[in-house]
């Protein structure tokens, strides 16, 4: 083949996004998934939603509250993100970010309760490092996105995302560097 197969094609439009979810996972990936959704977000002046789901298998023998359990993680959630929540909430690329929080089955419940009312046209996610026995056993929650979203689905290594410089965050006035903690 020579090299006129390679050639690339006019390039088309890239797609606009207007709703991004961000699925929060509270571990090593959440961080790099948020910083992914606030850009994207930027990019296409699209509305946020940071939804997280608490695993309901812990709790169902016991005379748990749920909504009592999922107020306390939203509010562990917009204090462990508040920079990057600062920063959305100052930035007129993004209009609006919305955190939500639900129990239930990790899978289903971040599909039916949040993510296909928002309705929205991206979904991003982050990727874990599950062993290959853990996997075949329990799958992953990217793969269940993959497949029963009706939407793209951008699945971000952590290592891939590089994290912006805290002297930037100061440039911003969101926080200040000179103060001690």
């Amino acid at each position: 083949m020579g090299a006129e197969h390679f050639a690339p094609r006019k390039r088309e439009s890239m797609a606009r996004y207007n709703r991004i979810f961000a699925a929060l996972d509270g571990a090593s990936t959440q961080e790099a998934v948020v910083r992914r959704t606030f850009s994207i977000a930027h990019d296409n002046d699209a509305e946020v939603m940071l939804g997280h789901v608490i695993d309901s298998s812990m709790f169902e023998t016991g005379g748990v509250r749920r909504q009592q359990i999922a107020d306390a993680n939203q509010e562990a959630i917009e204090k462990e993100l508040a920079l990057y929540l600062t920063r959305a909430s100052k930035d007129e690329h993004v209009p609006s970010v919305e955190i939500k929080v639900a129990v239930g089955r990790v899978d289903e419940s971040l599909v039916e309760d949040l993510i296909k009312p928002f309705n929205p046209d991206l979904v991003i996610c982050g990727v874990r490092g599950l062993s290959s026995i853990k996997y075949a056993f329990v799958g992953s929650v990217s793969t269940y996105l993959i497949r029963h979203c009706e939407c793209d689905v951008l699945v971000v290594r952590p290592e891939a995302i590089e994290d912006i410089p805290y002297d930037e965050y100061a440039a911003l006035d969101l926080i200040d560097i000179t103060s001690e903690e």
